[in-house]
């Protein structure tokens, strides 16, 4: 067999054109016996042009050796041995000539035009041979053996190694071919698994942002809120006994919440990293990456129901309970949603409530949910907090708030849009798909 480009390349390792040393050794031993043949054959040879014996047995050596460029210039050696045909040596090298050129890569008109010369040859010598044997009665066959002596002379010589070598021609063509095919195929997977591991990353990255933001949501507003009521209860500790028991009780309750809803997301976390785990043993690294982001996903819809709409007028009590003025207005037929559309609007509303407690504490605040065919809009504007009595609570930002809700509302296919308002306050709204 053969091999092509880099493959080739790197396994040539014979000297000159031969791929290998064995190849070359092979060749010129193929080329000995021809040479060995051609001068035992130019000893007749001699005897019937009238030359010295020794004219036609370095003539014969000369011929034969030909035979060791057959890899490199096998028309030139079919060339010699149709030029030595009616010599009548040359036998072997007429056989594995026809048979190097056969296998070759050259056209199929040249192999058959070179073929079809040596079998025109052979088929002339050999009848022109037997005829003057039969004329001198070496022979004593009748005249039909003429013609079937030349024929079967000729196409003994001729068809078998023309067919064998393009059997094995188009058997090496093939076995190339396929080898190419696997290279190319080879290349493909391993493409393929650049970029599912690319994928992989991606869903990697995809499920930190996700969990961040619901990390982020969770937190944010539950502890904003116990941080405002734990400013407040401050305040009122000594003037206002009871309304300090009903701040920490609201302190505690938003505190339980908080810390239900985190273990409910580390479980899920949890579970997701064991089936990952479990996974890797029999499924490659790409394909665990992309099955962890969606086992992920589904397990948080599996077991992490996470808030709806209907919970909306409590978390605006809470709000409200903190000493915000917020007022909710609600616009079309209430109707239900798919879990992610409901849980996103609820994220927006209850980030937005907590914007307002960070930065425009004591603000008026109204938040409005229309209900409208194909999609659900929400909006939360606050006015511009009072001058006197700023809250005292010191809420950090992160500057993450915005950020996660146009992310959860673009993944959706929704609008977001925030930004200040003209009375001086801000203004929050959005706009998701029922579907």
């Amino acid at each position: 067999m053969t091999t092509t480009g880099d493959e080739a390349a790197t396994t040539r390792g014979g000297p000159l054109w031969w791929p290998r040393w064995r190849s070359a050794a092979f060749d010129w031993s193929l080329a000995a016996v021809s040479a060995a043949e051609c001068a035992v054959e130019g000893v007749t040879f001699a005897g019937d042009a009238g030359i010295p014996v020794g004219a036609g047995v370095v003539f014969g050596v000369l011929a034969g050796s030909v035979l060791v460029v057959r890899r490199q210039w096998p028309i030139a050696v079919v060339l010699v041995t149709i030029a030595i045909t009616p010599a009548q040596m040359g036998f072997l090298m007429a056989i594995v000539g026809l048979y190097t050129l056969a296998a070759s890569e050259l056209p199929r008109r040249i192999i058959g035009s070179l073929a079809g010369m040596q079998l025109l040859g052979t088929l002339i010598v050999t009848f022109v041979r037997v005829r003057q044997s039969m004329d001198q009665g070496h022979l004593t066959i009748g005249d039909w053996f003429i013609p079937f002596a030349a024929i079967v002379m000729s196409l003994g010589l001729t068809a078998p190694p023309v067919l064998l070598g393009l059997y094995v021609g188009a058997r090496r063509r093939l076995m190339e071919s396929l080898r190419e095919r696997a290279d190319s195929l080879e290349r493909e997977l391993q493409l393929l698994a650049e970029r599912a591991e690319e994928r992989a990353e991606w869903a990697r990255n995809e499920e930190r942002t996700r969990i961040a933001r619901e990390m982020h949501d969770v937190v944010a507003h539950r502890v904003s809120l116990m941080v405002v009521h734990a400013a407040a209860l401050q305040a009122v500790a000594r003037k206002d006994p009871e309304k300090a028991v009903r701040n920490a009780v609201l302190v505690g309750d938003m505190g339980r919440q908080a810390l239900t809803e985190l273990r409910e997301m580390l479980g899920v976390l949890r579970s997701g990293g064991g089936a990952k785990e479990r996974a890797s043993a029999s499924v490659p690294l790409a394909a665990v990456g992309v099955a962890a982001a969606v086992a992920a996903s589904r397990a948080v819809e599996e077991h992490g129901e996470g808030p709806c709409l209907e919970e909306l007028e409590e978390l605006l009590g809470q709000s409200a309970a903190a000493g915000m003025v917020v007022a909710l207005s609600v616009e079309g037929e209430v109707r239900a949603y798919a879990r992610k559309v409901e849980q996103t609007a609820y994220r927006v509303v209850q980030e937005a409530l907590t914007n307002v407690h960070k930065h425009a504490a004591g603000a008026k605040t109204h938040v409005r949910l229309a209900h409208r065919v194909g999609e659900i809009a929400m909006q939360v504007e606050n006015e511009p907090p009072p001058e006197v009595g700023a809250s005292s609570a010191r809420l950090p930002s992160g500057g993450n708030g915005l950020v996660g809700m146009k992310e959860r509302v673009v993944a959706l296919g929704g609008v977001f849009v925030s930004g200040p308002t003209e009375a001086g306050g801000f203004r929050v709204s959005a706009v998701i798909p029922a579907s």
